[in-house]
């Protein structure tokens, strides 16, 4: 028999999840009636809290942790966080919990404010972010009892809940694309290879390649940034046998591949094409407008919150698979040119 979720609890009682996680709680925001019918609801379904969220129940801090591990000027133009923090916040706020963010230059420095955070009592979870493939913070954060949600593919060996989506479905659906208008010089522009969604992208894009029998399907990684962009582009665009077609793994990098393509004098989408990884205004914005493989981040930061909170609340919430990606077309691509 599934375990209830406050979801449950509060589809039944016709109210917000919010108002279920204050009644559970013993928290001001709902009447005492209102909160009589939630507990008496959450006791007929067999509602118990889990031993993780009933170790907080004592001094909640009433906030959760976003310790994010990136060089703080690259992160200070993607629009992924920003778009993804905007989503955390519609759901906390909702609830009165309060965002901690901090921004450290590596994993230990992450580890050592997390715990920090969690010793003092500032915090009562974490979302985890930019997991790498292998990530020393996961079994840290385990080993502090410290309650939290990973932004990625699930993990075994954690007791923390995963919310993600399929990188590699979409990836692959993006390569059929191009092959299917004949383009059989593909090359990637890949992020850090650290990271376990740029190795999961870089196992899709080498199998779709393999699947399409491209010519080429070169991969250079580099560090997101706009100036890795364009040195990628740059080197791909200039060799002998250039490709016709270019993915990039964010939206920063392919704007700097459009302008690269701009400078040595070729035009997209005629004699290039282009595909960001991520979807933002930027790529809107470009001209020719970007084609990219679009999401709704706003809902998958609300999601990940979602998830927390329900942790919190006390239930005992699985993984959640968000929306795959899927390719927007935009001006950037046409069939090779002949």
């Amino acid at each position: 028999m599934k375990r209830p979720t406050i979801s449950d609890i509060a589809e039944a009682a016709g109210v917000s999840k919010g108002a279920v996680s204050f009644a559970l709680n013993d928290r001001p925001g709902v009447s005492a009636t209102t909160r009589e019918r939630i507990l008496a609801i959450a006791d007929k379904m067999g509602w118990q809290p889990n031993a993780a969220a009933r170790n907080l129940s004592v001094a909640r801090a009433e906030a959760i942790g976003l310790v994010i591990a990136r060089d703080a000027a690259t992160l200070g133009v993607e629009p992924f966080y920003m778009k993804f923090i905007a989503g955390l916040e519609t759901e906390l706020s909702a609830t009165g919990t309060a965002l901690v963010l901090q921004v450290v230059g590596d994993h230990d420095r992450a580890v050592d404010a997390l715990h920090s955070l969690w010793a003092a009592r500032r915090i009562d979870a974490t979302i985890l972010t930019d997991l790498w493939v292998d990530d020393s913070r996961v079994a840290a954060l385990d080993r502090l009892g410290l309650p939290g949600v990973l932004v990625g593919h699930p993990r075994p060996g954690t007791s923390m809940p995963a919310v993600w989506s399929d990188d590699a479905a979409a990836l692959t659906d993006a390569v059929g694309y191009l092959a299917g208008l004949g383009h059989r010089r593909i090359a990637r522009v890949g992020g850090l290879v650290s990271l376990e969604h740029t190795r999961i992208r870089t196992e899709a894009f080498r199998a779709a390649a393999q699947r399409h029998r491209l010519t080429s399907a070169e991969i250079v990684d580099t560090d997101y940034s706009w100036e890795a962009g364009a040195w990628a582009t740059e080197r791909l665009l200039t060799s002998p046998e250039p490709p016709t077609a270019l993915m990039f793994d964010n939206d920063i990098m392919a704007t700097a591949g459009l302008h690269v393509a701009r400078k040595l004098d070729l035009d997209v989408p005629a004699r290039l094409s282009i595909v960001a990884g991520d979807d933002s205004q930027l790529c809107e914005m470009a001209y020719p407008a970007l084609s990219a493989l679009a999401r709704d981040i706003l809902a998958y930061g609300a999601n990940a919150a979602r998830t927390l909170l329900s942790l919190l609340a006390g239930a005992a919430p699985g993984d959640f698979q968000d929306a795959t990606p899927r390719l927007l077309l935009r001006d950037s691509i046409a069939p090779p040119a002949r």
